[in-house]
């Protein structure tokens, strides 16, 4: 699988990269559970195979994500050659306090959990839910203490992983981040993040978007999916999915490819990143990502209206 280098960094990830919120086990999210093995043997595959970079999170599960990732590292000896393992600096779960302090102490349950001294790639996330933003990018802030741990060498790479676009451009404005992810705001139904993407690419920042499938509906399909972004939604709301499924129909090729693609053809995006939890859902993906699409295809899915506001506007989050 192809790479690219995150801008002069000597850092290259494959252009599919794999998510870790789901082996977490986050049912108010996906909508389902992993157990513990299941779970692992997914680690375990996604190590073996050609995918160079794993992202999760000290809050996805309440550090369930990292534990279990954590676990495979240690019984296969440290992690594989020339794999980004991306992990994240996280608010307290319970206060929602995010200062220097917490991303300190975020850092140290990280690399606890994950039987590490040191990652590749580390981000600043979600402090749209911090309980107060100026924690976060004032004096003696989180964002200060983020690019310490850089200094420190504790990380290669440091970036910021948020969702909401009013809050996240600004803050990547006036700070020297390397990286960035951004989810669910890049997809077929959804192009919010489309000016942010131009911007960050202009700077040299790898940009890595997330959640192509728009939580799983453009993967599975409006049949089995009834879910946009992880809401439940209507009939009307499927119907922008509908007319993508019905031009698959057409040309014979699957959805799910097509979400994959969309993104990973994008040259501005250094790696989509497809979130996993079973051993065949990473098969599956890889064929996805090497699934032949005519070019008339793809001109004839530019005539499809997508929405640009933002995608998890009444969305309540629950991390657990």
């Amino acid at each position: 699988m192809k790479k690219r280098e995150i801008g002069t960094s000597g850092i290259a990830v494959t252009r599919l990269s794999f998510g870790g919120s789901s082996l977490a086990s986050m049912p108010d999210t996906y909508g389902y559970e992993v157990d513990e093995a299941r779970a692992k043997q997914t680690i375990e595959q996604v190590f073996a195979g050609p995918v160079t970079m794993l992202d999760t999170s000290r809050n996805y599960g309440m550090g369930r994500s990292e534990a279990r990732i954590g676990e495979v590292i240690r019984q296969r000896g440290g992690l594989p050659e020339g794999f980004a393992l991306a992990t994240k600096l996280d608010r307290d779960m319970t206060t929602g306090h995010f200062d220097a302090s917490r991303a300190r102490r975020s850092l140290e349950e990280s690399l606890e959990a994950l039987g590490l001294d040191r990652v590749p790639i580390l981000h600043l996330h979600d402090p749209e839910y911090a309980a107060d933003l100026e924690t976060v990018t004032g004096s003696g802030g989180a964002l200060e203490e983020l690019f310490k741990i850089k200094q420190e060498g504790l990380a290669d790479l440091v970036g910021l992983a948020m969702g909401r676009l009013d809050m996240m451009v600004p803050i990547l404005k006036d700070w020297p981040f390397d990286v960035l992810i951004n989810h669910n705001r890049y997809t077929l139904l959804n192009r919010q993040a489309d000016q942010m993407f131009d911007y960050a690419f202009d700077k040299g920042i790898g940009i890595f978007n997330a959640a192509p499938f728009a939580g799983g509906v453009l993967a599975k399909g409006s049949s089995q999916v009834k879910r946009i972004t992880y809401q439940d939604v209507d009939e009307e709301a499927l119907a922008p999915v509908r007319a993508f499924e019905s031009l698959c129909a057409e040309f014979s090729v699957d959805l799910g490819a097509v979400a994959l693609q969309f993104s990973m053809r994008d040259p501005r995006i250094t790696s989509t990143i497809v979130g996993v939890s079973r051993p065949e859902s990473i098969e599956r993906n890889l064929a996805w990502a090497k699934m032949e699409i005519p070019p008339a295809f793809w001109a004839q899915l530019a005539q499809i209206p997508y929405s640009t506001d933002d995608p998890e506007a009444n969305r309540v989050y629950k991390p657990d």
